[in-house]
């Protein structure tokens, strides 16, 4: 490998200059559920709200800004921001290339991190399309390509992480790191297991873009023919040679976690853990909680961003409500009489629950002569409260049809 512990270590200057060490906490109630410390390492809380600074600071930092005419950087948003923000602070102009899918809350506050010498274009369905792009304007421009995980700089400033971790806890049991690209985990795996081999490294992607273990098979990156996730920070098709090198290194395990599990851990770090993380930021929490319990204490999980859109949040928020049981929709055939609609609310309240929206409806081609279609959305405890409510709701003569 073109890096190692030396690098990550003497990264911290120019990290430091933009990034901060961020918090460890203990989760409690996970303590207390696996039965040993669990911890979470909070990069939700880093400047510009993902880790991804720290790579970005250590490349852009290391550059001469007489000898470049610019840098440039394809990212799915999280890349964008940090190499904004290390490209305003080293006085270079920064083109960056993101997927037109890209949350627009990050391409916006991309342009508002790098100021007026920063340049936001959107190209392409996949980040590989946004990155053949930036690629190619890389050679008309001859701006210093910033690459999100394929550079061992960007590794070396993702390393610092790892070095929190030991100089905060000491030596941790398990580590579960997000992975798209890899530089994360290259990075962390350089700092922390080249001194300390015994500490298990847990690799968690999203299923929808899972090329590790098919790479760990076929001993070489292997692509996803489909990359689908809503954890666009890891919705990467292919580790690049150098990374993957890395992480087959340094990994003990790999684990992958659905979209409704990453969004189930969403939910949880909002009530649970009373912070906000985007998809690939809770991914590792996704992990612990659902596929695969921790072996060895500590386990620190590395909660990479909290960049999510606030509306892509509600939807988030409202679809794990669903899953857990506590927001129901049931509809009724009521009489369409004067006092029918507002029987069926009070026989609600009577049972505690909350309505949260109503649609009332008399033409539906099920609907028989006489009657009325309500569709209620209600707020309950939980699953089996909401069970219950259909069966006492029933006994009052108000049958749920779906």
């Amino acid at each position: 490998m073109d890096f190692g512990r030396k690098d990550v270590l003497a990264a911290r200057e120019r990290v430091y200059r933009l990034a901060y060490p961020t918090p460890l906490v203990e989760e409690d109630p996970l303590s207390e559920r696996f039965g040993g410390k669990v911890l979470s390492k909070l990069e939700n809380l880093q400047v510009s709200g993902s880790f991804k600074i720290r790579g970005a600071a250590n490349k852009v930092l290391s550059l001469d800004p007489l000898a470049v005419r610019g840098v440039i950087a394809a990212s799915a948003g999280n890349h964008a921001r940090g190499v904004a923000r290390a490209a305003r602070a080293a006085g270079i102009p920064a083109t960056l290339v993101m997927p037109v899918w890209a949350p627009v809350s990050k391409a916006a506050a991309a342009e508002r991190d790098g100021g007026e010498t920063t340049r936001v274009i959107l190209h392409g369905e996949t980040f590989d399309e946004a990155s053949r792009h930036a690629l190619a304007l890389a050679q008309e421009s001859g701006f210093a390509v910033v690459h999100p995980f394929d550079d061992p700089l960007v590794i070396a400033g993702q390393g610092t992480l790892g070095l929190e971790i030991l100089d905060a806890e000491g030596v941790p049991g398990t580590i579960y790191v997000p992975v798209g690209g890899g530089g994360l985990l290259s990075g962390i795996g350089t700092a922390v297991k080249e001194k300390h081999p015994d500490v298990e490294m847990v690799a968690v992607q999203a299923e929808g873009a899972s090329s590790l273990q098919p790479s760990l098979a076929a001993g070489r990156p292997v692509a996803c023919p489909q990359v689908r996730t809503i954890a666009d920070g890891i919705a990467v098709s292919c580790m690049s040679d150098r990374t993957f090198e890395a992480v087959r290194r340094y990994t003990d395990d790999v684990v992958a976690v659905d979209d409704e599990e990453i969004a189930a851990a969403i939910l949880y770090a909002l009530e649970e853990m009373k912070t906000t993380l985007e998809g690939a930021g809770a991914a590792a929490l996704a992990a612990l909680l659902y596929k695969r319990p921790p072996k060895k204490f500590p386990a620190v999980m590395v909660l990479s961003g909290g960049n999510i859109d606030v509306n892509f949040l509600a939807r988030i928020t409202e679809r794990g409500l669903f899953r857990s049981g506590r927001l129901i929709r049931l509809r009724f055939l009521v009489t369409d009489r004067p006092g029918s609609l507002a029987a069926l609310l009070a026989a609600i309240a009577r049972e505690r629950s909350n309505v949260v929206s109503i649609e009332h409806d008399r033409l539906p081609a099920d609907c028989p002569p006489g009657y009325s279609s309500v569709v209620l959305l209600l707020e309950t405890r939980d699953r089996s409260h909401g069970e219950e409510l259909a069966l006492r709701l029933a006994g009052q003569g108000f049958r749920p049809t779906n």
